[in-house]
């Protein structure tokens, strides 16, 4: 509540004519249109992207599937900006490919530019949700579907996708959100958005008012968003209904297909990944100083101490939202688990800015590490809210009937299920910690210092090089986290 009461008290502390005039502005609407395109692009191009990749990773017989799993979970790892500087970058006269290949391709900017650095970015959200929820699919059901002689596409259309609908949901959620408050891959590519025109108001006009009114309709925005989810989501019932086990799936051969299946992973972890990855290394090699390996192992432990604590708690604090939600539906329940993604959506800088209101100047680790897990718990609360939906609630009444107590019942027969869901949230948590911008920036303790913050720094400052190394270790430590928490599934 504390981030909304700021929000209402500025956006209302202003005189009449002047609310209205804040409210009413035809820049409003074209902010509006849009962001609204920007979100619908980037939704049906990371529906594209992800879905073939969530499948291959879990239903196909290929070599090294956990490795290319992590490879499509990596663009999380490349901070937006880093993303749209490697992208533009790679254009003009100057450009990247005019260097290596003599011919110049034009520079992405605007909306074209802002769609693909987001699409790339955000793809591993639908990508982790589908791959946790094909993890989850029960094999009999496809079986059952073969042997009353459905051909395979017509068992992916009828078996598998409507199973796949909390998934699909809840990442559209998540991505929606996040290009709702996206400001540093806007902001480079010249698109203007409601989160671009609020990170101008705060920054550059400092117009707190006209910023808290951008706020609040962004928040009228994933009002919509959330009521659609709530609407779509409805009595779903995905868990298994009769009596029998389910058993390890049998990978589905490729055949004259597997070439093609590789290609595809291999791609998808170039344009994603080795674009940017390669672009940052040239900056490495242009201007790599041995002096700043001291800063850079200080800053390493800086972003590790505040994102491990925060996807820990984040994927402990989901379950209880998602069992709520889908063990107790009701009118009420659906409102108290959508509360993290209302908190998500707030613009960064203005949540922030709200804890500091209520704080003061008392900034402290704990403090950040707090503001992380209350705006990332939105991220954590969709693959384990997924897993649910196929665990059946016969299993604890089961237990209950062996004597178990219900929190027993609970962590006997629920918890075990919803593993590969909690590590799916600590790596979305973990991912987006380790890069995040503005609440580090506004609430870290004085000379704490962080991957994220010296990357942001030196790349508004252009020197790229300098940047570079604290780029790359974003996503080698990432990448570590991610395959050490694979090998656990």
């Amino acid at each position: 509540m504390i981030p909304l009461v700021y929000l209402v008290t500025k956006a209302f502390d202003v005189e009449g004519t002047i609310l209205v005039e804040n409210l009413f502005r035809m820049r409003n609407v074209k902010l509006f249109l849009n962001t609204l395109l920007l979100t619908v692009g980037v939704l049906i191009l990371d529906i594209l992207l992800a879905t073939p990749a969530a499948w291959l990773t879990t239903h196909a017989h290929l070599r090294g599937k956990r490795v290319f799993s992590v490879l499509c979970t990596l663009p999380l790892a490349i901070p937006g900006y880093v993303m749209a500087y490697a992208l533009l970058a790679l254009g003009g006269n100057h450009g990247i490919i005019a260097s290596l290949f003599g011919k110049s391709m034009p520079r992405l900017n605007g909306y074209w530019g802002s769609l693909i650095a987001l699409s790339f970015y955000t793809s591993p959200y639908l990508f982790l949700n589908l791959r946790t929820a094909l993890m989850g699919l029960d094999p009999n059901l496809e079986e059952s579907a073969r042997s009353l002689g459905y051909r395979q596409w017509r068992v992916i259309i009828h078996v598998i996708l409507p199973q796949l609908r909390p998934a699909f949901y809840a990442s559209g959620l998540l991505i929606s959100l996040h290009v709702l408050g996206d400001f540093g891959v806007v902001s480079l590519m010249r698109y203007e958005t409601f989160s671009y025109a609020l990170f101008l108001e705060y920054n550059a006009a400092f117009d707190y008012n006209y910023a808290a009114w951008l706020g609040l309709i962004l928040l009228g925005f994933t009002g919509c968003l959330l009521f659609l989810e709530t609407r779509l989501l409805g009595k779903v019932l995905l868990h298994r209904a009769g009596h029998g086990t389910t058993r390890h799936r049998t990978p589905l051969p490729l055949r004259k297909w597997k070439t093609v299946g590789y290609l595809y992973l291999c791609i998808l972890f170039f344009v994603t990944v080795g674009i940017p990855a390669l672009t940052v290394s040239l900056w490495v090699f242009k201007g790599f100083e041995v002096s700043a390996l001291n800063d850079l192992f200080e800053s390493l432990i800086g972003s590790i101490g505040v994102a491990v604590p925060s996807a820990v708690c984040c994927a402990v604090l989901a379950i209880p939202f998602a069992y709520v939600s889908v063990r107790y539906s009701s009118r009420l329940s659906d409102i108290l688990a959508r509360i993290p993604y209302v908190v998500y959506a707030i613009p960064p800088l203005a949540f922030a800015l709200s804890i500091i209101f209520f704080v003061g100047s008392y900034n402290t680790i704990i403090v950040l590490i707090v503001a992380c897990i209350l705006h990332f718990l939105a991220e954590a609360i969709g693959p384990v809210r997924s897993s649910l939906y196929q665990a059946s609630p016969h299993l604890e009444e089961a237990a209950r009937s062996l004597g178990c107590s219900p929190v027993q019942a609970f962590f006997r027969s629920i918890v075990p299920l919803l593993t590969p869901s909690v590590l799916t949230a600590m790596t979305l948590v973990f991912l987006a910690t380790m890069k995040e911008l503005p609440l580090t920036v506004l609430l870290r303790p004085v000379e704490y210092e962080t991957l994220a913050v010296n990357v942001w720094d030196y790349t508004g400052e252009a020197m790229f090089a300098q940047a570079a190394p604290y780029a790359l270790l974003i996503l080698l430590s990432s990448a570590v986290f991610i395959g050490s928490l694979t090998r656990t599934e």
